[in-house]
């Protein structure tokens, strides 16, 4: 269901996308200026902005030009509001938990049409808060992904439906979270579900129809590569999960779509999974015309610990070793960054595989990878809580069986989805990320799945006490932190980098801040009324650098709810909320 406000609006959003069908396909692989059209800014996925116009020296004069508000859209407990917005010819698209689409003047703020997607309430097998991570943009369309298991093209100028497909059923366990990817005629999307006992996937579809053009199935089938890291003579691999969380990476030049994988299925008993258990907990690079297996990495063979990796995957070419090398980093819930050659799999800084204790009943690997350089988060812990006995120190990769035993990173601790951003001039990359201590049990009966049943192999826990944020800046030259600073919620929001010296990224609390990204120092903060959860997008429009951000809160987050759009600028006007 679609909805225009005016005809003067439609009239205009009709000429925007005449002039943009006019001009040439624009180089999505250049750092973003006039718009923001892709979900990470560029297909590199780097989010960053070589815009100048907003500095160090005067951040602290940015005030808001317009508030919008998106008619309450996505505001109730179970929503979360995570969406980067797309920006093209001064129309901001964004999307809600609720998968309705918005799409907004820059000029002044109206929304020039609206969609909604009327998501069935009964909907039963979405993992962790109802949200949508953004929009695709291209070919005239605006592409959606629905927790339903929908893909849905929108024309551009009315979001009137173009064409929609059921990609997959909820019902079977398979929702859409992640902003579809537009490349080269292709829709791209991949689906969440391993805690509902899926066989994980990516698929392409034709942009222009909706048909299907390719898949990529992230738990092999017989013959293919990496089936023989799954038990013989068991059909567990059906539901081995491998969810893609977020949007893929694309290198035109070499011909490769990159993306990493969730944990294997079931979560928490590997008794039943014996082996590696791949393409589970992996970055991993298909042909983007094809789907085909081009390689992969496991950053964590035979997961027991919901180590999934649910953050962006990021290109970026960097001088090493006296000359220029073509760099794939990934940010894990496990607390380190995965840096690899993205033309071949292999490490570039150096991923030692390191002896870890065993649990025979859990099947454990022998050794895991342990990237050279350092960890963002706390992977060990000194003193035991409450109620608990300390194993192993508490150190990453202690195994457990059906006795409960706490251990850091937990399964909400790391990098989870919040998106990474990456400063080509510094070679840092700035990771969000969380210190949790997670509780890890087992469940030693097992059932293969029905459709749309939780499959975890046992249950989620964490420690109720002691959550903190931690964001960090890691050179990529070395994997060793530049600087971090520790906050007292969740590190939840994406960043945004810019050739401004500074660090665009929200809080849970409702500010919007500007850092230096040199050191982290706090240069601005503006509080929008509910939690900023989401990344921002920067663009430049009539000659004025703009910053755009969704203030809506998150479930996973716990923060406020709201349902604003936000636009700054040097020039604006209107000043923060009073939440007093």
């Amino acid at each position: 269901m679609f909805r225009a406000k005016s005809a003067l609006a439609v009239a205009g959003a009709v000429c925007i996308v005449a002039l943009t069908q006019a001009r040439q396909t624009p180089d999505l692989t250049a750092y973003p200026t006039t718009g923001w059209l892709t979900n990470g800014g560029d297909l590199y996925n780097r989010r960053y902005s070589p815009l100048t116009q907003i500095t160090r020296e005067n951040v602290a004069q940015l005030k808001a030009v317009w508030r919008t508000r998106l008619n309450g859209s996505g505001t109730g407990v179970k929503y979360s509001g995570e969406a980067q917005p797309i920006v093209q010819d001064g129309v901001i698209y964004v999307i809600t938990g609720a998968d309705d689409v918005f799409a907004i003047s820059v000029d002044s703020g109206e929304t020039l049409w609206s969609y909604k997607a009327n998501l069935n309430d009964k909907i039963s097998t979405v993992c962790c808060g109802w949200t949508s991570r953004g929009v695709g943009l291209g070919d005239g369309k605006v592409f959606v992904g629905q927790l339903d298991g929908k893909l849905l093209a929108l024309d551009q100028r009315t979001g009137a439906v173009v064409w929609s497909t059921q990609a997959e059923r909820w019902e079977e366990g398979f929702t859409i979270t992640s902003a579809p990817l537009y490349y080269d005629g292709l829709v791209i999307t991949g689906f969440a579900g391993a805690e509902y006992g899926i066989r994980g996937r990516v698929r392409a579809y034709d942009a222009k129809t909706g048909s299907l053009a390719w898949t990529f199935y992230t738990i092999p089938g017989p013959g293919e590569v990496g089936h023989d890291t799954w038990p013989k003579n068991s059909d567990v691999w059906q539901h081995g999960g491998a969810s893609v969380w977020q949007t893929p990476a694309v290198d035109p030049q070499l011909g490769l779509l990159y993306f990493s994988t969730g944990n294997p299925g079931p979560d928490f008993n590997g008794a039943v999974r014996a082996g590696d258990n791949l393409f589970a907990t992996s970055m991993v690079a298909v042909d983007a015309k094809t789907g085909k297996y081009r390689w992969h990495f496991q950053q964590v063979h035979h997961d027991l610990w919901d180590f999934d990796a649910p953050n962006p995957v990021v290109l970026f070419d960097i001088e090493l070793g006296g000359r220029t090398r073509k760099a794939i980093a990934q940010a894990s819930k496990t607390g380190w960054v995965y840096i690899l050659d993205r033309t071949n799999g292999r490490p570039l800084i150096g991923i030692e595989e390191k002896p870890v204790p065993q649990e025979p009943r859990q099947l454990t690997a022998r050794t895991q990878p342990y990237p050279v350089g350092d960890a963002f988060v706390p992977q060990s812990m000194a003193i035991a809580p409450e109620g608990f006995k300390l194993v192993n120190q508490g150190r990453i990769f202690t195994p457990f069986w059906t006795d409960a035993i706490v251990a850091k990173p937990g399964q909400g601790g790391g990098a989870n989805w919040a998106p990474s951003s990456y400063d080509p001039r510094s070679g840092y990359l700035y990771v969000c990320a969380s210190d949790r201590t997670g509780i890890f049990k087992a469940a030693d009966d097992f059932e293969m799945p029905m459709d749309g049943e939780r499959y975890l192999g046992g249950a989620f826990g964490a420690v109720a006490w002691g959550v903190y944020g931690i964001l960090s800046a890691l050179d990529m030259h070395t994997n060793k932190l530049v600087w971090q600073q520790g906050w007292p919620e969740r590190c939840y929001s994406g960043s945004v980098a810019t050739a401004g010296g500074l660090l665009f990224i929200g809080r849970g609390d409702g500010r919007f801040t500007a850092l230096d990204s040199r050191s982290g120092a706090l240069l601005w903060a503006f509080q929008t009324g509910a939690g900023v959860n989401a990344p921002a997008s920067v663009f430049e429009h009539r000659g004025q650098q703009y910053v755009v951000v969704l203030s809506a809160g998150s479930a996973f987050a716990a923060a406020t709810r709201g349902d604003s759009v936000w636009l700054f600028s040097l020039a604006g006007k209107l000043t923060a909320v009073d939440t007093q």
